[in-house]
C-alpha cells in the first residue's frame, strides 16, 4: 500500500497527474497492477495531505490551488524556516557548512535541461531541509514536511514558465544565507531566509493567479 501512495503521490509532484484532473480509482488500479482497495486507501490519504479533493457526487481530482493558499502556506512556512535557520547558525557542524556551500554553488549553475531543472529543484530542496534538520527539533521538521506536498503542487499548477528569469536573484539570495551562516550571525541570516522566501512566495503567487486567469 505504501508503494501505491507513493506511486501516486509522485504522479501528482512530478505533473503527470495534473491539477484538476479527474482520478479514476479503476483505471489507477490497472496502471499500478494491483486491486481497487490500496488505490481508494491511497486516494483518502493523499486526501488528507491536501493533494487530491473528493467532490461528493462529482468525483475525485488532483487537487488546485489558489493564490491566496499560496501565500497562507508560505506565511508558515516562512515562520519555520526563519526559526530553523535561527537555530541551525549556531549548530551547523563543518560538513553540513561544506554541504551547504556545494548546493549554493550547483543551484548558481544555470539549468540547460529539463534534467537540469529537476536536480536544481532537488538541490533547493535539499538546500532549506539542511537548516530544518540541523535545527535539532523533530516537530518543526515534522511541521514542515506537511507543507512541502502544497508548496511542490503549487508550483505544478502554475506551470511558470518565467522561472529562468529569476534565477540570478534566487542565487543572490542563496548567496546572503550563506554568508550570515558563516559569520554567525543569526539575526542577518534569519532576515536573508525571509527575504528569500517572501519573494519566492510572490513570485508563485502571481504565476498561480496569471493561470487562474484572476487575482485570487
Amino acid at each position: 500500500m505504501d508503494t501505491v501512495l507513493e506511486a501516486l503521490r509522485q504522479a501528482i509532484l512530478s505533473s503527470s497527474l495534473r491539477p484538476g484532473e479527474r482520478l479514476n480509482p479503476g483505471d489507477l488500479a490497472t496502471q499500478l497492477g494491483v486491486s481497487l482497495m490500496p488505490v481508494r486507501h491511497a486516494i483518502q490519504l493523499l486526501a488528507a495531505e491536501g493533494l487530491v479533493e473528493v467532490r461528493p457526487r462529482s468525483g475525485t481530482f488532483v487537487a488546485s490551488v489558489s493564490a491566496r493558499e499560496v501565500r497562507e502556506t508560505f506565511e508558515i512556512r516562512c515562520a519555520l524556516e526563519c526559526l530553523a535557520v535561527e537555530k541551525a547558525v549556531a549548530a551547523l557542524d563543518a560538513s553540513e557548512l561544506v554541504e551547504l556551500r556545494r548546493l549554493r554553488d550547483a543551484m548558481a549553475k544555470v539549468p540547460r535541461s529539463e534534467a537540469d531543472r529537476r536536480r536544481h529543484g532537488k538541490d533547493n530542496a535539499a538546500f532549506h531541509l539542511l537548516f530544518l534538520r540541523a535545527a535539532g527539533n523533530a516537530k518543526l521538521l515534522e511541521m514542515y514536511a506537511g507543507l512541502r506536498a502544497h508548496i511542490q503542487i503549487a508550483g505544478v499548477h502554475a506551470g511558470d514558465q518565467d522561472w529562468r528569469s529569476r534565477l540570478a536573484q534566487e542565487a543572490a539570495e542563496h548567496e546572503d544565507i550563506v554568508r550570515a551562516v558563516e559569520a554567525g550571525d543569526a539575526a542577518a541570516a534569519v532576515e536573508a531566509m525571509r527575504r528569500h522566501i517572501t519573494r519566492s512566495c510572490e513570485s508563485l503567487a502571481a504565476a498561480v493567479e496569471k493561470k487562474n486567469g484572476s487575482a485570487d
